[in-house]
This record gives structure tokens, sequence and C-alpha cells, in this order.
């Protein structure tokens, strides 16, 4: 079985790293962030209450980030292992995990923070298919309109720059303070997030081939 966690700041491109290893070792990617909205899109209660921690860019209370991920890895997909992507995020969340599973490697991504800043605010996405396009890096061939179903694209709630800095004060405060927890417990690996895609993926595969070695 193999537990990995992808760890870093928002838009350090921990997400699109989960799907790829997700792809290499043929076990789950794990988003909060999937998860969170997923309860939105449904429209409960919970879910209505979710959205203001969203719009906001403020974290989910610790009980209920824990009650989804602790119900979504006790799926049978889950059962040779899965990637967290956006979990834990803090100390209580970091001591609940550890209750539950110890995790084989945390992949921190370091990268500075203005560039993400930039990397989020230029993101667009398809409204209809959930395609996801960036304004400087990756633009669609028609300003606004999705490449594959010709739907408008529009900037999430959460990629505008007062939410973006907002997550990223956030993550400094309550969530960099975990990485000490994970140095004391051996498992911490920093990876260069400079490199690139597959730069970083290279990275990322060399240090779980090293655990599992």
């Amino acid at each position: 079985m193999l537990k990995v966690i992808t760890f870093g700041p928002p838009n350090a491109g921990k997400g699109t790293q989960a799907q790829k290893l997700s792809e290499r070792y043929g076990i789950p990617q794990i988003a909060t962030g999937d998860l969170l909205r997923e309860a939105v899109a449904r429209q409960t209660p919970l879910g209505a209450e979710i959205k203001s921690y969203l719009d906001s860019g403020r974290l989910g209370p610790d009980d209920l980030i824990v009650q989804l991920i602790s119900d979504r890895v006790s799926k049978s997909d889950c059962a040779c292992g899965y990637i967290l992507d956006g979990f834990p995020r803090t100390m209580g969340q970091a001591q609940e995990l550890d209750k539950m599973t110890e995790v084989d490697v945390v992949l921190n991504i370091v990268v500075d923070m203005e560039e993400l800043v930039g990397r989020a605010i230029g993101r667009r996405t398809c409204g209809q298919c959930a395609a996801v396009y960036h304004v400087s890096f990756n633009p669609p061939k028609a300003p606004g309109v999705c490449d594959r179903c010709g739907s408008g694209l529009i900037q999430r709630d959460d990629d505008r720059e007062n939410t973006v800095r907002n997550r990223l004060r956030i993550y400094t405060e309550q969530t960099a303070p975990l990485l000490e927890h994970f140095r004391r417990k051996g498992n911490l690996v920093d990876i260069d997030g400079s490199k690139g895609i597959d730069g970083v993926f290279d990275q990322m595969v060399e240090a779980i081939e090293n655990v599992r070695a």
C-alpha cells in the first residue's frame, strides 16, 4: 500500500502532480477541494456552509474536512493506497490523520509566493466541462471560449486576487508550521517547484521510489 501527500501553498501544482502520480501508481487522487466543491454542488445545508468558506478563501473546520477525507479513504478504490491532495492543512487535521494512518511520504512543493498569485489570477475555467486554461500560460484558442465544448470561461471566486492572497496568508500562518511536524516524523521531501511540471514530477517519483526501496 502506498500513501502519499502532495503538500505546498495554494496554486503550487499539487493537484496536477497528484493526478499524474495517480495515473502512474494506479491509486486514487483525493483532492480536498474537489470533495468540498462536490458538497457545494449538491446544494445541501452542509454545502452552503462550505461555500461560505471557499468564497472567502478560509479553511473549512477541521472536523468537517476530516470527516470528508475519512469517508473517502474508506472506499474500496483506496485499498491499495491513495494520494492526499490538499490535506492536511492544519495541525488539528494532521493529528487526526496520524490517528487514521501512517503516510509513506510528504512531497512538499517549494515555490515563490508571488509566482503563485500570478498563476491563480490568470486561471480560467469552463463552466460547462470544467476544462482549465490560463490567460498567459495556456490560453484558449478564442479568448473567453472553451476549446473543448465552446462554452464561456469564468474566473472562479477562489481565483480572484484578494481571495488568493488571503489563502496564501492563511497558508503561511496555519499550514506552513505543519512542515516541521512532518520533518520530525521523517517523511518530508522538499520538491523544487521551479522545474516545470515534468521536472517536479520526476523529483516526486524519485522520492516515492526511495521510500519504497
